[in-house]
């Protein structure tokens, strides 16, 4: 995320924010990863295309998805467990080190790609979803066999190039052989996590339970562990920080992961579209189990939620009924609450944890805009 905070200095020297003096890689890590994923997609696309030039649409499906929006979250907190670990930014490892954390971005590629198919989500930041935009090719061009069917098959595939491509990336940015071997552990939990995540996450719809336990666990593996934890885990571990600093970072990421998807949960239904670039009540529509349906069901308003949960045709009524009541019974009160506790929590993890500065400042601050209210 680009500071915005007004800098002194010229362009490409050290800037000031505060008392804290701020590398110009630190200032603007979103653009230099916006860069290398931009040359790395390139590539392949050319090495697509020698293979069958039809191949390349699915590329550049997948370039448009990773460069079309996204605030970088995961590739900043990584960057920052390595400066808070001691990574110099004018080290001679400051580019592989950027180009790794850059990988982060294909491994959410992936995972939005497949989360909107399995949720028949229709809308991504406000465009149609891959799996919904292949279909639309496949009856355009007027091809055999079923539209829909095809969009799905294309979006589980091209998924799968982007996780397929992230551990690609990592393992080419340029890494010493060390440094890959430290940073292998977090890289191989969090993928696992991550499916795992979704696997409960599908289950727990299934299974209709709309307990407090089974959302938190859903939070804490899908995505607080790749979100921020194992990102700060991974940096960390490729600057050498020591078990102490490593555990304190991971707690800071897991209490900070899961306010983050509170807040998401709290979008999903009160967020303006124009905004989240998702239809209003799509997590309804979806039969999502938050932590916010599971208070409302608790506190009082389970007879609406039972009604909206899963209805595909959900119309802006029944959205701005839900939401007075989850108002009303004090369930969006509760969640705020849950989420000013990690918040609070995980700042004082922070200010325990031996960091390098600028990177305990910054995390601060990320902390902070990675939580706050937005509706």
């Amino acid at each position: 995320m680009v500071d915005a905070y007004p800098v002194s200095g010229p362009v490409g020297s050290r800037a000031t924010i505060g008392n804290v003096s701020h590398h110009p890689l630190d200032l603007a890590l979103p653009k230099h990863v916006e860069h290398a994923l931009t040359e790395y997609l390139a590539t392949r696309r050319a090495s697509g295309e020698a293979m069958d030039a039809s191949f390349a649409s699915a590329v550049d499906a997948l370039a448009d998805f990773v460069l079309g929006g996204g605030k970088r979250i995961r590739p900043t907190y990584a960057w920052w467990g390595w400066r808070g670990a001691g990574g110099d930014p004018d080290g001679p490892l400051a580019q592989a080190v950027l180009t790794a954390v850059s990988s982060l971005e294909l491994i959410q590629a992936c995972a939005l790609i497949h989360d909107d198919l399995m949720d028949a989500s229709a809308v991504r930041r406000g465009k149609p979803t891959v799996h919904v935009a292949f279909a639309a090719r496949h009856a355009e061009q007027g091809w055999h066999g079923g539209s829909d069917r095809f969009g799905m098959a294309a979006a589980v595939l091209i998924g799968d190039i982007a996780l397929a491509w992230a551990d690609d990336m990592l393992f080419a940015a340029g890494l010493p052989a060390e440094v890959l071997r430290r940073m292998s552990e977090p890289w191989r939990d969090m993928r696992t996590e991550m499916l795992a995540g979704q696997y409960l996450d599908v289950l727990t719809q299934a299974k209709g339970d709309s307990s407090a336990d089974a959302a938190l666990r859903i939070d804490r593996l899908k995505t607080a562990a790749y979100t921020v934890e194992r990102p700060l885990h991974m940096g960390a571990a490729m600057a050498g920080g020591s078990p102490e600093l490593i555990a304190g970072l991971r707690a800071f990421g897991a209490d900070i992961g899961v306010a983050f998807q509170l807040r998401d949960d709290l979008l999903g239904v009160f967020g303006d579209p124009a905004v989240t670039g998702k239809p209003a009540g799509d997590d309804l529509a979806e039969g999502k189990r938050t932590l916010l349906v599971s208070l409302g069901m608790e506190l009082g308003a389970a007879d609406i939620l039972h009604s909206a949960l899963g209805m595909q045709d959900i119309d802006r009524s029944m959205v701005d009924e839900v939401r007075r009541q989850l108002v009303a019974v004090g369930a969006v009160d509760g969640v705020e609450a849950r989420i000013e506790e990690l918040t609070t929590s995980a700042l004082a993890t922070l200010s325990s944890t031996p960091l390098t500065e600028p990177a305990a400042a910054k995390l601060s601050e990320l902390a902070i805009s990675s939580t706050k209210r937005t509706y």
